[in-house]
């Protein structure tokens, strides 16, 4: 007679782990991003509102990588060969059932559509559809019968919900209209998170040919890839120093400055990424470091701007 698994119980350092919280910049500065905009920009919101939208963005960011975790997993796409950290690779390493990877990653979209909800009280349909969205996109980049993840549109389409889609939600917060044009400001936010998946997806292009992913690397070959990427990344340090100074005047030099003393060894690193699987870990936490440099530096420049208008104001 055959016996069932046993597995181990997911600790709250475990629920943590596979929310993977290294990862949360690509929804928290998107979040703060569209904060700061609206504040310098006059929108009338609370503190209050701000937070939640931040935390409903990090619940939403959370269940993103725990399905991605959990369909990676049944699907056989991990493995213990992947050059991944293990605190990055939950299911494959700490023997959890992966039906408890299910159940939670439902918990933390459930807390992040419950606080989403209570942020955009009386804000009118604008920031629900898109919330609604962007759930929708969660729901199919890991999941479905053919996962985004799979094809060559993940980078695109990951950039997009949570560089574009965040910054446009909190401005719909904000005053229930849709404020289209932030979206040409959030373009070094959607460059920078289509380069975390474009870092990960490049380094893996050998195993996800194996398993019949379809990801733009795989498409395209490693070659083509590493030259894009850094097309990619040359655009990226362009628009976070130019497009603040087209908003903020001088105080949008805050941005160029942060990025000129502080980034140039980084920017030089992740320039001579090869994305090879020996150094993924490396290459992804490079990415990282850029998205909370570079955004991190914009959105401090827009920071600076609503104080300054609130002291002239």
């Amino acid at each position: 007679m055959s016996q069932s698994k046993s597995y181990n119980t997911l600790t709250p350092k475990l629920a943590l782990n596979l929310a993977a919280p290294q990862t949360w910049v690509a929804s928290a500065i998107p979040a703060l991003f569209g904060n700061f905009y609206c504040w310098q920009q006059g929108m009338t919101f609370s503190w209050i509102r701000g937070i939640l939208l931040l935390a409903a963005c990090v619940f939403l960011q959370s269940a993103v990588n725990t399905f991605n975790d959990y369909f990676d997993y049944i699907k056989g796409t991990d493995n213990e060969g992947d050059h991944v950290e293990i605190s990055d690779a939950v299911l494959v390493y700490s023997n959890i059932a992966p039906k408890s990877a299910l159940i939670l990653g439902i918990v933390y979209m459930a807390a992040g559509v419950g606080v989403g909800l209570i942020a955009c009280m009386k804000a009118g349909m604008v920031p629900i559809i898109i919330g609604i969205i962007g759930g929708v996109v969660i729901l199919l980049y890991s999941g479905g019968p053919v996962p985004v993840s799979y094809l060559p549109i993940g980078e695109l389409v990951s950039g997009i919900v949570m560089g574009g889609l965040i910054p446009l939600g909190i401005a719909g917060c904000a005053d229930g209209k849709l404020h289209l044009e932030i979206l040409l400001y959030s373009l070094p936010m959607i460059i920078g998170i289509a380069l975390i998946m474009m870092s990960n997806n490049g380094s893996d292009i050998e195993k996800d040919r194996k398993v019949g992913r379809r990801t733009l690397p795989t498409c395209i070959g490693r070659k083509k890839t590493v030259r894009l990427y850094r097309y990619c990344i040359a655009a990226w340090v362009t628009l976070a120093s130019v497009l603040p100074l087209t908003i903020l005047g001088p105080m949008g030099f805050i941005s160029v400055l942060i990025i000129g003393i502080f980034g140039r060894k980084l920017i030089q690193n992740q320039l001579s990424c090869k994305l090879e699987p020996k150094t993924r870990i490396t290459t992804m936490m490079g990415i990282v470091k850029m998205n909370i440099l570079l955004n991190g530096a914009y959105t401090a420049a827009f920071a600076a701007g609503f104080i300054q208008e609130v002291f002239h104001g």
